[in-house]
């Protein structure tokens, strides 16, 4: 039985050599069940199916040419092994390449946050230190430490003649500083640390 599969199987590709194109479809339908099982047990259905399908075409193209030493149940069987270790080395580049692109956009957008918090700090700072001594205290106590005016003027860190037009000032300062973007928690006690 196994002399006539191997003799049927020779005479299968001699056709295929010769170019007969009803021999190539007989050894596609034959074989592509069989080796596309067999490739599914190292990479998913759909490469595998592919694998067999290119494997099968490189057949056909390269029948002149084509020099089996061995049986073609195993030459066929070799070459959609081979394909699909290449297929699962490419799988693995693409995915440690798709990972190594994921961690430095990760690393890159840290810094960019990192320098833009800067930034925004370094901006704050220049604009409270540019306010006189009380109305920064105040500003600081009000803004950064969530103290409310009537907290603030009971700090006795102002007089009570002051109150009003410090207040007022104060209000007007944190409506300028309202116009910066957002602060973040990081930014602030960034700028704590600072003592601003």
């Amino acid at each position: 039985m196994k002399g006539t599969y191997q003799s049927d199987n020779d005479f299968l590709l001699s056709a295929v050599q010769r170019g007969d194109q009803k021999a190539f479809d007989t050894l596609f339908r034959r074989y592509y069940p069989m080796l596309c099982a067999y490739g599914h047990r190292f990479v998913e259905l759909e490469d595998a199916e592919e694998i067999v399908e290119d494997s099968l075409l490189w057949i056909w193209e390269n029948r002149e040419t084509l020099v089996i030493e061995s049986s073609l149940n195993s030459y066929l069987f070799k070459m959609v092994y081979r394909r699909a270790l290449n297929k699962l080395a490419h799988i693995d580049a693409t995915q440690r390449a798709d990972t190594r692109f994921y961690e430095e956009m990760q690393e890159m957008l840290q810094d960019t946050d990192y320098y833009q918090i800067e930034e925004l700090a370094k901006r704050i700072e220049d604009a409270v230190a540019a306010l006189p001594e009380s109305y920064r205290e105040a500003f600081v106590m009000h803004r950064f430490r969530d103290m409310s005016y009537k907290e603030i003027a009971e700090t006795g860190s102002i007089s009570q003649n002051n109150r009003l037009p410090y207040s007022t000032s104060v209000k007007a300062t944190a409506r300028g500083f309202e116009r910066l973007p957002p602060v973040t928690t990081t930014s602030l006690i960034s700028l704590e640390r600072r003592n601003i």
